[in-house]
This record gives C-alpha cells, structure tokens and sequence, in this order.
C-alpha cells in the first residue's frame, strides 16, 4: 500500500511536464500480441534499462509463462541479478546513491507506460540529442532536461538539434527537428523498430493481463449474445398464445 501511494504522489509530481510534452508527441500503438516482438523488448529492457530502473511488480516467472520464455533461456539471457526465477526485476543499485549520481532516483518501470502512454515513452527513447549545456550531454524533446543519459546511444547514434530561424535577436530559437550527426549499431528503421519492441514491453509490464482480459472479455460478449437468442426464444414461446 505504502509503494503504491508514493508511485501516485510521483506520477501527480511530474504530471505538468507530461502535458507540455504532448506538444510535439510522436503517436504510436502498442501491439501487445506480438509475442516475439514483445520477446525483444524483454531483452532490450534487461540489457539497458534494468541496471537502473527496477520492475518491482514483475516476476520473471510470470513475465516467461506470459511471453513463452523457458526457464533456462530465462535464467541464461535475462536474469543478471538473481538465480530464482520467483524474484521480482528488482537492481541492486541504492536510490540514494543514485540520487546523488543523477540528481533524482531512477524511477520503477513498473506502471510507467499506463502512467504517461506509449506514445510518449515512443516519443521519448526517438528525440534524445545532444545538449553540452546539460550534465549528461544530451536533453530530449519529449522530458525537458531530462536527468537520464540516452543509454540507447550506441544503438541510434547521436542526434543534433535544428532551430528555426526566428525574426528578431530577442527571439528564443525552437528545435523544429533533429537530424542523426553519427550512426549507431543500428540503421534509423532498425532502431524504430527497436524502439517499438522496447515500447510494447513497457506496456505489457503496466497490464500483464490485458492481453487475457481482452480474450475472456470477447468471450462473455458472445455468451451474452448467445444468452439473448434463448431469451428472445424463450420470451415468444412464453407469450405467443397471450392476445
């Protein structure tokens, strides 16, 4: 209960920053039954998310039956920090030391997405780019002076700001795009692409059971649907000899 209160009062903290950030959202859709692309994610968040950010509500048992992991590729590629597959996706590193580093504690992962969206989270791992003024380097469109460096670097590259040109020397120059300066590992769709499969984890972890709720749900509809035919039946036996 008390981990659950201090999640809502931070989500109500950084609530304003999200809807300024609306402002230049890129739209995406998470596709949830995509098992092999939400497999990938798995991986990508393991490799460069987990070190810092936690997942405390997920187990990696559960995330295995969900995404048709076994146990031993589970304990072989994705589980770094523990041998037991009942733990939760839990890192070793202490908030307040992390506090100091980064001047905030990174954030559990685990209801960020039902927090800010897919598209935001879409919006805010595509518009990393650098920034000398900031600690890290680099600042984003999406989470101004954000505090997290853009751990996907050597996948996507770097990326510079271009601003337009604004009439008046008072005038504050806005960033109308950014523009790839050096690759990375990957090719911009390969990386949109990862991006995606990043994304559709992160949403997965805020529901685990949306893709399950959904199929019971079209399930009831057809047994109320079925259920409706016997009562309309049933009403006009009942009433077809009353005048």
């Amino acid at each position: 209960m008390k981990r659950a209160i201090v999640m809502l009062l931070a989500l109500l903290i950084h609530a304003p920053a999200w809807a300024k950030a609306g402002e230049q959202m890129l739209h995406y859709e998470a596709d949830l039954s995509n098992q092999q692309s939400l497999q990938r994610g798995a991986r990508l968040f393991v490799n460069y998310c987990l070190s810092c950010h936690s997942a405390s509500f997920m187990r990696y048992n559960r995330m295995g039956r969900d995404l048709g992991i076994p146990d031993d590729v589970l304990k072989a590629n994705l589980m770094f920090g523990t041998d037991k597959t009942g733990e939760t996706m839990a890192v070793a590193m202490n908030p307040q030391e992390a506090a100091q580093w980064f001047g905030v504690a990174p954030p559990d992962l685990s209801v960020t997405a039902r927090a800010r969206g897919a598209s935001w989270l879409y919006t805010y791992f595509m518009t990393f780019y650098r920034d000398p003024a900031r600690p890290t380097g680099v600042n984003n469109l999406a989470f101004k002076d954000v505090a997290m460096p853009h751990v996907l670097w050597e996948l996507q590259g770097w990326q510079r700001p271009l601003y337009s040109e604004e009439a008046g020397s008072g005038a504050t120059p806005t960033i109308t795009h950014l523009e790839l300066e050096s690759p990375g590992l990957l090719d911009q769709e390969g990386y949109r692409r990862a991006v995606q499969d990043l994304v559709n984890f992160l949403v997965y972890l805020g529901e685990p059971i949306k893709l399950k709720r959904q199929a019971i749900g079209g399930w009831v509809m057809a047994y109320l649907l079925v259920l409706l035919g016997i009562v309309y039946l049933l009403k006009r036996e009942f009433w077809k000899d009353v005048h």
